[in-house]
């Protein structure tokens, strides 16, 4: 190289430098932001800032310039262009230069947004009162938490905490943080506390009361014992816990185009079937076909994010769900808050994608392809492998194995945070943070993987203890800086739990659920035994009377009543394609077949003769064919309290015709009486656990719970997501919409009207006892003598419906209703 060019290369080279060391001129110091008034908090003003804009290159062991702000120590040495500030003098500060932006060839952070004037003003101000910064907040690497198995021992008891590992544990926690000892919440409010978590119902009145006089010692561990064996009403319950957090919904973006999958029969059998955790995380990494929608996630419509292709979304769930981990700002570039990388959130996806991956930055392309790797390395290598099948099934080992201590404390944590209203570690999806008792923290974690990750056990052994017990207490309202654990926190029913304990005080729940589930499950072998042999299917073999068109075949069951029937529901399938008349009116579109179809019959029965006909099949492309028509039937009738069913054994009739008008069929003199009859096993066309469980699931018709059906408007005001997104928790908080809901909604009118007229009907002569079982379902207690004379009072004037109905909403406004204490 040519002499000049050297000397060239070298003033290139040192110029950023001179930038750099250039100071402001007296004039550009007159024009920079004036500091912020009054006295700045680090902790509020200042660590946002700096965690944001500066911590990506100048944190966490990054030091680019020389310059890193781990600590003050740090920050003050500044780095290759000499000290960052002059505490006292923020204006003759190098970092108040960089960060202004009135040198535009020299401006900090490089990327990302520029700090605003107001930002700026709070340095200035921060510097010039001395830059206090306290010492136990750092910018440095942080040690990895709750990563790793650590098996733990309890303190031994002592008469103070008692035999419960949980109390042992918490008592010298106690003793530290000056947190006096309590006597347990009243049998009454612990009562309806564990219901609720457990449940997601009230006791009955009957129920409450025999809890409060029953005098064993320990009453409490086996009413929690008694409450998680109620198969049905747990899953039910849960149900919304999981759908949160598996973004599992009945409607919604997707759900029409096939873009997205539901996973409600699986999720509902692995609740009600206890399926261990375990083996729940490998089935949704690996999945069978009915929990694939987890990892298909949403297939958005049009132009998509690269951050939001399926792949990258089934690694921000995976890292969200089970090990608390937010991907979703290492999925456009590494994070600005942590040590997630752009690449190592891709790598992950690769694992889930069709195809091998190009890593996109920002959303622009950067020519890199996407290795494959866990989460976390140490604790497990992925091999590369074209196979998306074996990488799904070597991350769902990788994920459940006994090297990662991270899957069992993170639902540890979710499920303390739902008993408490705060996590061991918060935010929940900060796992990486140290828990504010650890050792708590590995041992309910340990002893759950000891109990074959049994998520009843863990459940029996949190709400069993002294601290589950104790009295809630009220929640702070902006977030501790050193938060202390004194209790439960007062929480706000979920909207599920809302909506569910009105029903089951007025009567009135939903018609039927949504997605189709095998109901049959947690009943008794006998009962399934039973159902399933009900199953009978009506069958007609012959060869089709093409050449006369008489290629439509029609089943017909008539039957008279003597009026209209308060509750009418069947289930109905055929072997081809089928569709439903009754009384010469088509009800529906045309069905599949050998789907079983409920369909709610009453608003279309009448008082006398009535008429169910299916008319199965189309014409035949070739004739004549041997052919087969079948059908399943099951017809369920409650008139003046009585219930009566009518399945397929007996009195069908088969009519064959070349029409699919029923008004064109022949006389009824030409239909034929039908007794050729098949067992569902026979019949290899039918699912018959399938129809069987349908069959069931009319016992539950009007009385399905939240869970079942998609989100109105009284839930959405109420906080249930639109499952759009992972959702690892509910804000508890009152806002303006539900007050507006609440006074004013639609969905709750109507609601409170039909169990208005509930009640009426089931007391229509004596309102004080209605008054005193609303009172004892819903608040478990009798009225005040204050309260009762408020409602005599009212009642004297407003004895009809509406009355009920203003009752029902003064009760269902009373923070004693809506509050778990």
């Amino acid at each position: 190289m040519h002499p000049w060019q050297i000397r060239f290369a070298a003033w290139l080279w040192l110029l950023p430098c001179l930038m750099v060391w250039a100071a402001l001129s007296p004039e550009q110091r007159q024009q920079l932001p004036p500091p912020a008034a009054g006295k700045v908090d680090f902790t509020k003003d200042i660590q946002p800032i700096l965690q944001i804009s500066c911590a990506q290159c100048h944190g966490r062991g990054k030091d680019k310039g020389g310059f890193k702000i781990d600590t003050r120590e740090d920050f003050l040495r500044g780095g290759d262009s000499g000290p960052a500030a002059r505490p006292g003098d923020s204006a003759g500060s190098l970092v108040i230069e960089m960060v202004s932006g009135l040198d535009p060839d020299n401006i900090m952070p490089k990327k990302g947004k520029r700090l605003t004037p107001q930002q700026v003003g709070l340095l200035r101000a921060w510097i010039d009162q001395g830059m206090e910064w306290p010492k136990e907040i750092t910018f440095a690497r942080q040690p990895l938490h709750n990563l790793h198995p650590r098996r733990v021992e309890p303190p031994p008891p002592t008469p103070r905490s008692g035999a419960h590992p949980v109390d042992r544990w918490l008592e010298d926690y106690y003793a530290k943080h000056g947190v006096a000892p309590v006597a347990v919440a009243p049998d009454r409010v612990w009562a309806r506390r564990v219901y609720l978590d457990v449940l997601g119902v009230l006791p009955t009145p009957e129920e409450l009361e025999a809890f409060v006089a029953d005098r064993r010692s320990d009453k409490r561990v086996r009413l929690v014992q008694r409450l998680l064996q109620d198969n049905h009403r747990y899953a039910e319950h849960w149900l919304s816990f999981w759908n949160d957090l598996l973004r599992n919904d009945y409607k919604g973006t997707g759900y029409i185009d096939g873009g997205r999958k539901q996973i409600t029969a699986w999720l509902y059998s692995a609740l009600v079937t206890n399926m261990p955790y375990d083996r729940m995380v490998r089935q949704l990494l690996n999945p069978p076909p009915e929990a694939e929608g987890f990892l298909k996630g949403i297939v958005w419509r049009g132009a998509v994010n690269s951050s939001q292709t399926p792949a990258m979304q089934a690694a921000q769930n995976v890292s969200q769900v089970f090990m608390g981990v937010n991907l979703k700002c290492a999925s456009c570039h590494d994070s600005f808050i942590n040590d997630y990388t752009l690449a190592g959130t891709y790598a992950l996806a690769n694992v889930f994608s069709e195809e091998p991956l190009e890593i996109f930055e920002c959303d622009k392309p950067t020519g890199r392809k996407a290795g494959y790797a866990f989460l976390y390395p140490e604790l497990g290598t992925l091999t590369p492998s074209t196979n998306r099948q074996e990488r799904l099934r070597e991350v769902a080992a990788l994920m459940t194995s006994e090297r990662n201590g991270r899957l069992p404390r993170t639902l540890v944590n979710r499920l303390w945070a739902r008993f408490f209203g705060r996590g061991l570690v918060e935010p929940v999806d900060d796992m990486d943070a140290p828990a504010w008792h650890p050792e708590l923290l590995d041992w309910l974690a340990e002893d759950f993987v000891a109990h074959g990750y049994d998520i009843k056990h863990l459940m029996t052994t949190i709400m069993t203890s002294r601290a589950y017990q104790r009295p809630a207490v009220a929640g702070a309202e902006a977030p501790e800086a050193h938060y202390v654990f004194r209790g439960p926190l007062v929480r706000r029913l979920t909207a599920e739990q809302f909506r569910d304990v009105l029903g089951e005080i007025t009567g009135v729940g939903y018609t039927s659920p949504q997605p189709t589930v095998d109901w049959l499950l947690p009943e008794p072998s006998e009962l399934q035994t039973q159902r399933l042999q009900q199953v009978t299917v009506l069958q007609w073999t012959n060869t089709l009377e093409t050449a006369t068109n008489r290629w439509m075949s029609w089943f017909v069951r008539e039957w008279v009543l003597a009026s209209p029937p308060a509750e009418a529901q069947a289930v109905l399938a055929a072997n081809v394609e089928w569709k439903l008349y009754i009384n010469g009116k088509a009800v529906g579109d045309t069905r599949p077949a050998a789907t079983p179809v409920v369909v709610d019959l009453a608003p279309h029965l009448r008082g006398g003769l009535n008429v169910l006909a299916m008319r199965v099949g189309k014409k035949p492309e070739k004739p004549p064919v041997e052919t087969n028509r079948s059908v399943a039937a099951w017809v369920r009738l409650k008139t003046e309290g009585t219930v009566w069913a009518l399945d397929t054994k007996r009195e069908w009739k088969l009519v064959h015709a070349g029409t699919n008008d029923w008004g064109s069929l022949p006389a009824v003199e030409e239909w034929q009486m039908l007794s050729t009859h098949a067992t569902s096993s026979e019949a290899r066309w039918l699912n018959e656990r399938q129809f069987a469980a349908a069959v069931h699931s009319l016992e539950r018709w009007g009385r399905y719970r939240a869970a079942w059906v998609a989100a109105d408007s009284l839930a959405v005001a109420l906080n249930r997501p639109n499952r759009e997104q992972v959702c690892t928790g509910r804000p508890s908080q009152a806002t303006t919409l539900q007050a507006l809901e609440l006074a004013n909604g639609k969905a709750l009118s109507a609601l409170l009207r039909q169990g208005a007229e509930e009640l009426k009907a089931r007391f229509p002569h004596a309102p004080e006892t209605l008054i005193r079982t609303v009172y004892r379902h819903a608040l478990g207690r009798a009225p005040t003598a204050g309260e009762w004379a408020v409602i005599r009072e009212y009642f004297k004037e407003n004895k009809g419906r509406e009355g009920i109905e203003d009752f029902l909403w003064s009760i269902a406004m009373l923070p004693e209703f809506q509050m778990i204490y």
